[in-house]
């Protein structure tokens, strides 16, 4: 065909990008188009953090495109009206782009491919932000999986998908006119925190290249220490495809062989995380209601009885739980949490709070740089206990015993909250004394955490009887 366009979605790259390599195999001149919404409008599913983190990616991506002969056409608007007047300037005669694991990208593909229809334009969808999606993992009578541990074991089983190069060169017409790159201003972003990492393509694929070749081998025994490097870092640029999952998995398996049985089973346990992801793409592919109730039919209308009061407190990291103090600072100032701290701050909401688990969902939505819809709700309902393959509701993580165990110095603790710098660790593993404060100007423990506890598993009983 002559001309086809791309639409890049969650797919800001040129290296393995599966739609466009497809578009540029199928067509003499590609329009590489990325349509602008009106973030404010989404507003419980995003927030500065990420809008900032996404400007830089688009203009990276802006200035990749233009190196091989390219540009990036930016419109504004609904995706599908933006499109059509795209496709329509253009003649186009195709569009391509990589499918979405969320039910409103899934709707505005639907409208899409209805409005291409009615036009007579192709519409070419592409497999790209996972190894494997939808209905793909299986179990052996075609359900989808509800336990994480025999979805792996299948998931394992399946071939992966190769890899392929980056796009060398890209014809673009010249007409299609653009929108100037988004900035804060020009998209009333405010400004986000100031340790959001560098966006981009090539930034993502230096984190990539660090953490294979530094830190996989250790991920198995480390990975659960909130202080210092100890994790991949990537979450935020597979939420944007700034790398292939494709590409960071065969990755992982070449350094794999290259290390000894605890480097390889380090390695495992890192691919296991990439399935947890998928896994939850595929239960929110199935069940799209899990994104406004509980999944667990059992938990259904579950109340959450806590004072509404204290979820400023817990936003703020002024809960007198220096582990949940330092978890929420962090995310503060970084627009990231560490995974541990994640399943502790979230757990303490709902089991040590008693607020709503949709509260702190949309909370880290609207502050994550790397807020991804699925893994986020998928986290925060397996915290509560209501979630796919959960904790059960009578686990429950304990604060003092969790910062004794995975911060026994404080490292992570003293360098989120500074007014407790001079305090010794030993006091952030267990409670002060009832009345008493870790520090003058540190707040006691806003909760009892013995008295939360027994009231989440009264509360759980009452709902099952």
């Amino acid at each position: 065909m002559q001309t086809a366009i791309h639409w890049f979605r969650r797919d800001l790259r040129l290296t393995d990008n599966t739609a466009l390599a497809a578009a540029a195999k199928s067509a003499k001149t590609v329009v590489p188009a990325y349509i602008l919404s009106d973030w404010k409008k989404s507003h419980r599913w995003t927030g500065p953090n990420r809008q900032q983190f996404l400007c830089g990616s688009l203009a990276s991506l802006d200035a990749n495109l233009r190196a091989i002969g390219s540009r990036l056409i930016l419109r504004e608007g609904d995706a599908v009206a933006a499109l059509e007047k795209l496709a329509a300037e253009t003649r186009a005669e195709a569009i391509f782009f990589s499918r979405d694991p969320d039910p409103f990208g899934q709707a505005t593909e639907a409208r899409l491919a209805a409005a291409a229809k009615r036009l007579g334009i192709a519409v070419h969808a592409h497999k790209d932000i996972a190894l494997h999606e939808r209905d793909e993992v299986l179990t052996g009578s075609g359900d989808n999986f509800r336990v994480f541990t025999p979805y792996f074991r299948a998931w394992q089983k399946l071939p992966k998908p190769a890899a392929t190069g980056a796009i060398k060169n890209l014809a673009t017409p010249a007409e299609p006119a653009s929108l100037p790159l988004p900035d804060n201003s020009r998209w009333q972003i405010p400004s986000g925190a100031p340790g959001v990492l560098e966006p981009g393509e090539k930034a993502a694929r230096a984190r990539m290249r660090d953490f294979i070749a530094r830190r996989l081998a250790t991920y198995g025994a480390e990975r659960d220490i909130p202080s210092g490097l100890h994790t991949s870092r990537l979450s935020q640029d597979l939420r944007f495809g700034l790398v292939s999952i494709r590409e960071l998995h065969q990755a992982c398996l070449a350094q794999a062989d290259s290390l000894d049985a605890g480097g390889r089973g380090s390695a495992v346990k890192y691919i296991a995380e990439l399935a947890w992801r998928e896994f939850y793409m595929q239960i929110l592919w199935k069940f799209p209601e899990v994104l406004d109730h509980e999944f667990n039919p059992k938990f259904r209308g579950m109340r959450w009885p806590g004072d509404p009061s204290r979820l400023a407190a817990w936003k703020n990291g002024e809960t007198g739980f220096p582990i949940v103090d330092a978890a929420m600072r962090e995310l503060r100032e970084t627009g990231f949490m560490h995974n541990r701290t994640r399943m502790i701050a979230a757990m303490f909401l709902t089991k040590d709070l008693h607020l709503d688990w949709r509260l702190g969902e949309r909370h880290f939505m609207q502050t994550l740089a790397d807020g991804e819809i699925a893994s986020n709700n998928g986290g925060w309902q397996w915290s509560a206990g209501t979630g796919a393959d959960a904790a059960p509701y009578f686990r429950i993580q304990n604060p003092w015993s969790q910062t004794k165990r995975f911060d026994p110095e404080g490292l992570y603790i003293k360098q989120w909250v500074p007014e407790l710098r001079d305090i010794p660790a030993v006091k952030f593993h267990e409670p002060p004394a009832p009345g008493t404060r870790l520090a003058k100007n540190y707040p006691p423990p806003i909760v009892d955490h013995a008295a939360a506890r027994d009231t989440t598993l009264e509360l759980f009983k009452a709902h099952q009887s």
